[in-house]
Parts: structure tokens; sequence; C-alpha cells
């Protein structure tokens, strides 16, 4: 048990006044003696000590008893009682009554706890009578938000959005059940250390692609398009294809007339790999069947320059020659056709988007000055032309060659000059002075493309052939210049309209959280962050026994997230482990997972990168976070995963909350808080079971003046419990 230090010092208190009591006396009275006196009344007192001492101690241990009493009915319980009355107001749960003990408090006490009963219970009557009046105000809201809900979680299509940081706030079931085939490890995540309220979409999608995509959407609102959009095809970290549509979300407090101002956007994503490589197989039988029959075409040639040879009669051959030459030319005019449509169908079936060419022309150049250094200019573009391009992919072109050109002959100036030629497009980037070799020009356009340290796995030849459209370089000797040209396909012109559509997605669907739209969090050190700003993972394991440093392992993990202040049961992690050690006997009836349980489970190595990956960007957050943590540390060397974001322990954080309560064990804390205690010691049980304790002691931390994360580590440092050990 844990000695209460101001009790100590309150039991010793009085022996120690009476004792300098004593002595202070004994001192003036001494004084007030002629020295034969004193003599005298030494001699008295010598023999007498002992008695003087024992009735001292029996005097200093009544009266330390009862200024002991004392301190706890006057100072310890009113503390107790103001704690219990703060985690009352805390909580969410009815009260519930738990005065202190008769024989622990005075009567003054009791009557306050009387009190403060009575006020809990008129508050819980007060929020049962609010409860009902909204519920029945918002009865109606709530039947429009499932009809919604349920038709978003019906669409076919996956839906995500996210403020301007890339943080989700919104996804509908299809997208939850996507992530599980974006996943590398399917059947271990789920998916779900992919897509979750608050986690960043930039997990799935590189950031200056949907960088890219947003100043696209952004330059059209700027010119009045009523609901803009850019779309692009990209790959997972998995190796899926996926085809995304990007839209803007309008911020609602933007001042009337500022049509670019924007709090989000929405991602509607389509899987199409499986689509994408059978197109791909038709593409390689159709190029096969296309080359074989060039083949056969020749062999037949060669039959008929054999039925030319004189020795054959004049009209068999004549009559040969004729059948030939026409089954000949048929079927080549076939064969071209069909090989024609399958290189158009290979170009079309990456989807191009309508672009105004002076919006790509601005964003190259701003591009190929940010990667390269160079100045960059573009003094001839024709303002109305449109074309159909993957403007991502043609940027990264553009921006790759003007980095070689500074990089390899110490350009410092080029120009882009877009202008209609017939049918297509010409877009040129022109630099003066120096001239390069075809060679070096056949070498840039088949080589992967790099900007800055970004390397792409296309060439520039695969973009051009990817807009059915060529590529070559050209000098022009008058004006000692060089210029490397794109022939691009032209879209048909598109009407410009005053913004009078704002986009708006009026779907609600299960896992959503607008408050997450406040932008500008991520920005600040997470020391300096508030509790109720932070993203935190809660966790827990169960273990086959309490000593890490002595092979105990883990055997199962179970983890909930809270974001924006909410617990967000939906999003959880729960997985067994096969600890490669026997489970003792002891322990099951406790945590209740047996050998059989765990046989076959993958091992920890295989699931700690993917609780990581479920944890990343958040602050950890356990109950006795040492003895968790310590199972994790011990395993860094063997995984190579390192968790080394901050963690918060709710046993120190309620002694700091709580300083005078006797216990911080976790039903305890539950108990004050009124918080039903369900699959305790499960890990997940328990995850969910601390992350609501945690909730419970943010605003009591308030009232200690603990704001931020910073604060909180500090105050938690401070207490008795920092310094167990495992």
């Amino acid at each position: 048990m844990k000695i209460d230090a101001h009790q100590f010092a309150v039991a010793l208190a009085p022996g120690a006044l009476l004792a300098l009591l004593g002595l202070g006396l004994g001192a003036i009275f001494a004084a007030t003696l002629a020295p034969d006196e004193r003599a005298v009344l030494g001699e008295m007192i010598a023999p007498r000590v002992p008695l003087l001492v024992l009735g001292w101690a029996v005097l200093a241990i009544a009266l330390g008893a009862l200024a002991r009493r004392a301190h706890a009915i006057w100072v310890t319980e009113p503390a107790r009682l103001a704690e219990a009355a703060q985690a009352t107001a805390a909580g969410g749960a009815p009260h519930r009554s738990a005065p202190p003990a008769e024989a622990a408090c005075g009567a003054g006490a009791r009557a306050l706890a009387g009190v403060v009963d009575e006020l809990a219970r008129q508050r819980d009557g007060l929020r049962a009578d609010i409860d009902a009046r909204v519920q029945e105000a918002a009865r109606g809201i709530e039947q429009e938000r499932s009809r919604l809900a349920a038709l978003m979680s019906e669409l076919t299509q996956s839906v995500v959005v996210c403020n301007l940081d890339g943080r989700i706030l919104l996804y509908n079931n299809r997208a939850r059940l996507q992530s599980r085939a974006l996943s590398s490890v399917p059947a271990l995540a789920d998916g779900a250390e992919l897509i979750g309220l608050g986690r960043s979409i930039y997990a799935l999608f590189d950031r200056e692609l949907i960088a890219h995509a947003l100043e696209s959407v952004q330059r059209r609102l700027l010119r009045g398009a009523p609901q803009p959009s850019a779309q692009f095809v990209t790959s997972s970290q998995a190796g899926q294809l996926l085809r995304v549509q990007l839209a803007p979300v309008r911020d609602p407090s933007a001042v009337p007339g500022d049509a670019a101002q924007l709090s989000g956007f929405v991602l509607m994503l389509q899987n199409i790999t499986r689509e994408f490589e059978e197109d791909a197989e038709q593409d390689r039988l159709l190029h096969g069947l296309t080359e074989g029959s060039r083949s056969s075409l020749g062999s037949l040639q060669a039959a008929v320059d054999m039925l030319e040879l004189p020795d054959l009669d004049a009209p068999t051959r004549e009559r040969f020659l004729r059948v030939v030459h026409d089954e000949v030319r048929a079927m080549t005019a076939r064969l071209q056709s069909l090989a024609a449509s399958a290189s158009q169908g290979l170009k079309t079936r990456w989807p191009l988007e309508d672009m105004l060419g002076a919006d790509l022309v601005q964003a190259a150049l701003r591009l190929i000055e940010a990667r390269s250094g160079a100045r960059a200019s573009a003094p001839e573009v024709d303002a109305g032309l449109w074309l159909r391009v993957d403007s991502y992919a043609l940027l990264q072109a553009l921006a790759s060659l003007a980095t070689r050109l500074v990089d390899e002959f110490a350009v410092k100036r080029v120009q882009l000059r877009l202008r209609r030629a017939g049918e297509r497009a010409h877009l040129d980037l022109v630099w003066a002075g120096t001239a390069i070799s075809t060679e070096t020009v056949t070498s840039w356009e088949s080589s992967p493309m790099t900007v800055g340290d970004r390397a792409s796995p296309l060439s520039v030849r695969d973009v051009v052939e990817r807009h059915g459209g060529e590529f070559w370089f050209q000098r022009e000797r008058a004006l000692q210049t060089t210029f490397f040209r794109f022939l691009l396909p032209l879209a048909p012109p598109q009407e410009q309209l005053e913004a009078a559509a704002v986009l708006r997605s009026e779907s609600r669907p299960e896992y959503y959280d607008f408050d997450l739209f406040q932008p500008g969090i991520q920005a600040r050190e997470l020391d300096e962050r508030r509790l109720v700003d932070l993203a935190y993972t809660v966790f827990d394991t169960e273990t086959t026994g309490l000593d890490p440093s002595q092979g105990d392992e883990i055997i199962q993990i179970g983890a909930a997230r809270i974001v924006n202040g909410k617990l967000l049961r939906q999003e959880s992690f729960e997985q067994l482990i096969d600890p490669g050690r026997s489970i003792p006997a002891a322990g099951i009836p406790i945590h209740g997972i047996t050998p059989a349980m765990v046989a076959g489970q993958p091992g920890i190595a295989e699931i700690l990168p993917i609780f990581h990956a479920f944890a990343n960007d958040t602050v950890l957050v356990a109950h006795n976070a040492a003895f968790d943590m310590r199972f994790l540390q011990l395993k860094e060397a063997s995984t190579g995963v390192r968790f080394d974001q901050p963690v918060l322990d709710t046993l120190l954080l309620s002694a700091v909350a709580n300083p005078h309560q006797a216990s911080h064990e976790l039903e305890a804390i539950a108990e004050r808080f009124g918080i039903a205690v369900l699959g305790r010691h499960t890990a997940l049980g328990d995850a969910i079971l601390t992350a609501e304790v945690f909730l419970r002691l943010i605003p009591l931390l308030a009232d200690k003046g603990v704001h931020t994360l910073g604060q909180a580590r500090e105050a938690a440092q401070r207490t008795w419990y920092a310094r167990l050990k495992y």
C-alpha cells in the first residue's frame, strides 16, 4: 500500500510540536533558576527521563492519531468527495451515489455528499428530460439521415471525403470494403491500416498527385465552372490500379464570390485492375494474331513469287496471281484496320481529361521553375485551346525534360508554346543556344522520367503513347533555338459558366466526422497541441505472463482509435498471436486464451508491422503503458518495427486528475466514472474501456491546467506511479 505523505506528516506533527514545546519551556524555566537550583533540578529529573519520554510518546501518539483523524475528516475526504463530484460531472452515465464512510468523515462531509448526490440526481433528471426533447425534435432528421446513409451504403462506387490536410472525414461501406482489396495483408489487417476517420489519404495516394488534381480543380473554380472535377489513374502500394475522380468541397464560410475557397475534396474510387488486366490480355492476343498474320502474309507473298515462274502456263498463272493478290490485299487491309482499332482502344482506355491549354501551361511553368531552377515563360499560348490530356503525366514529362536540360546542358531559361496544328495541338518546350544530339533525345525519350528526387515508372514515350500523339525535337536555325514538340489531341471547347452550383454531398454514411474539416491542426508541434485535437490509438495486450525480459510473449493485441474526441468503435484492431511458446495454465482463466486458439495464428513479427501501420500518425494510449510498451520495445531488434510516437498512460493521468483517490486501477476508475465494464481482460475490451476512461480524464486534466500533450506527459512523469519499471 502506498504511504500517504500528507497523512504521515500530519501524524508526526503533534509529537514534534509537543517535543519542541517541552524543550522550549524547559529551557525558559531553567534560565530563571540559580546555578545551584539548576543542579538540584537536574539531579531530580535525570532518573525520571525515561518516564518523561514515555509520557511524551504516549501523548504524541494520541495527539498524532487525533490529528490524522481530523486530517482525514476535514481534508482527505472532502478532497476525495470533490474528485468524485468532478468524475460525476465529467461522466456521461447517470450518477451512482457513493458517500464517504460514516467512520471516515464528519457530519459536514456527509451533508456535503448528500447535497452533491441530490444535485447529481437533479442533473440526471434534467439531462433525461433534455435528451427526450432532443430525440423527439431530431426524430425526423434521424430518419432522413438513415435514408441517406442507406443510399450511400448501397452505392457501387467508393466515396471518400477528406479535408485539405488529406485527413479522411467520411467514407462509405464500399470504400471500407475496397480498402481490404488494396491492403497488402487483407486477411490480417482487413484494410484498417489504410482507411479510417482521421487517417491520411496519402497512405493510398501520392501527395503530389492529389495536389495537382486540387490545383486543376481550383483553377476551374476561379474561371466560374459550376462543378469542376479532375480524374486520374494510379496504382496502390499493393499493385492495384485505381481510377480516381476528385471533386471539391466548398468552404461554406468563404466570402461570397470567392469560388476557389475549398475546405476539402471528395474522391470517388474505382478499382480497374481486373478490367485492365483483361484488356491487356486481349491486347496481347491481338498483337500475337497481328504479328502471326503478317508472317503468314510474307510466306504467301513468297508463294506468289513462285507462281511467277515461267514454266506455268499463262492462263493458270494469271488466275492464281489475281486470286492471291486480291486475298493479300484484303487480308492486309483487314489486319491493318484491326491493329489500328486495337491501338486506338489501348490509347483511349487510359482516361484523359478535358483541360484548358492555358491552365496546363501555367501549371507547367510553376512546376518547371520549382523543380529545375530554370526561369520559364510562355509568350505564345492560344488562350482558347482545349486539350484532352493526362495532365499529371504530361506535366511530369515537361518538368523531367527541363530538369535534364538544366542539369546536363546548363540551360538557364526555357519557354513554352501552345498552338493549334490542324486537328491537333503543338506543345513546345523551347530553349536557346545549346543543341543536343539525336542519340541524347532518344535516350531521354525512352528512359524513366526523373523530377528532382522523385522517379516515375513512365518514360516520355509512354506519356506520348498514352495520348496517341507524337514527340520529336527540332532546331530553328534562324532564331538559334531548339525545341521538343508534343503533338496532343484537342478537346471540344467548353462553355464558361458563372459559378452558381456548389458541389454538395448530402449523403451521411456510417463513417463520418465533419468536425475534421477544421484545417491547420497538423502544422503545430505535437507537444504544443491540445489533447482534444489529437488522434489516439488506445491499445492493450494480453501476454503469457508478466515478465517480458524473461521470455513472456504477446498473445493478443487489441486497439481502438479516438479521433476528434470520439471513440471509433467500428475502426478497431484485434488479433491473436502465436507466442511460439506455451501459455501458462494459471493465466488462461484470466484472459481466456487457450493454446488451441493461438495455434496457426501469425507470429509477432508478422503482426507488429500491421499494428504499426494502424497506429501510425497517432498518440499511443494504454493503462499501465510501461508494461505494454516494454513488450513492444523488446521486439524492435527482431522485427525492425519501432513505435516512436508519444505515449500517454491512463494510470498516471488518473493520478494527476484525482490525486486523492485510493486506487487507480482500470476497474476503479471506470466505476468512478460510471462506465460499464464489459469484455475485461480481452485486449480489445480493455482497449475500449481504457479509451472511455481517457475521454473522461481529458476535461478533468483541463481543470488541473493540463491542456496540451506536453503538459500531460510532464505531469504524468511527476506522479509516484511513473517510477514503475518492467
